[in-house]
């Protein structure tokens, strides 16, 4: 039960994150605060990520919703890989493990997007699930390394 308790957290996290307009997440105002000279600016100006049918770079959005775009699909990447690995946790040893825990990730991550399309403003988008679960299989192949360097460095001693 105790395993569970992580994930469930992160699960109401994402459910109250995903059940907010795209105002009252806007990190606009706290990016133009933190970053009043536009760091990088040149740099991220070569970036078009395609998004929807459409090219999103500084130049389709300007610097500060741009940086929040890059902002949030890295938090998408990361968070739900951190959820793969908190479902792993949580999940009894057995063969397949690793790809439940992806499937599941998946799952949670279509969840995610159907209860954001029903919030004003907001829309559900196959990208984004897709990004999830890459965030998924990423941390879960990280996960596969550190275990097979820490069994090599066993087995040697």
């Amino acid at each position: 039960m105790k395993k569970i308790i992580p994930l469930l957290f992160l699960l109401i996290v994402v459910f109250i994150s995903s059940g907010q307009t795209a105002e009252q997440q806007s990190l606009v105002p706290v990016l133009e605060k933190w970053l009043p000279n536009k760091p990088l600016e040149s740099l991220l100006s070569y970036l078009q990520i395609p998004y929807w049918g459409i090219l999103v770079s500084i130049e389709e959005r300007g610097y500060y919703p741009f940086v929040e775009f890059l902002i949030r699909k890295g938090t998408h990447f990361f968070y739900f890989g951190i959820i793969a690995l908190a479902i792993y946790a949580a999940l009894p040893k057995f063969n397949y493990r690793k790809l439940t825990a992806i499937s599941l990730t998946m799952f949670f991550a279509v969840a995610d997007e159907l209860h954001q399309s029903f919030t004003s403003g907001r829309t559900a988008s196959a990208q984004d699930v897709m990004l999830d679960t890459a965030g998924a299989i990423t941390a879960l192949l990280l996960l596969k390394c550190i275990q097979a360097i820490k069994q090599r460095r066993s087995a040697k001693a």
